[in-house]
């Protein structure tokens, strides 16, 4: 059954390194997630540089939940959600239950 094949990757977010299972297909659409992730710790560690990594990582972590609020809010009031963010909002989704089990 295709699409349907798992494989153990590695994935690095703050500096901290992460093993996951995953569904072949989705490995292309997490390394995007991880590396966007990462870039957006980085710029808040460049402009809040008295912040820890944890506090960088939180704050990137906020604004991908106000995102995706704001998405859902904007779901409900038009007939039909912007795909690509809901699938992006998906898979960090999916990543974050990953690293926290």
């Amino acid at each position: 059954m295709e699409g349907n094949d798992t494989i153990n990757i590695t994935v690095s977010i703050a500096g901290r390194t992460y093993p996951l299972k995953i569904q072949t297909s989705d490995e292309p659409a997490i390394r995007g997630i991880v590396k966007e992730l990462n870039e957006k710790i980085n710029r808040f560690q460049l402009t809040y540089s008295k912040k820890d990594k944890q506090d960088c990582l939180s704050m990137a972590l906020l604004t991908y939940a106000v995102d995706l609020h704001k998405s859902k809010q904007n779901t409900s009031s038009t007939a039909e959600p912007d795909q690509e963010l809901s699938t992006k909002i998906e898979q960090l989704d999916e990543l974050l239950d990953h690293l926290l089990k």
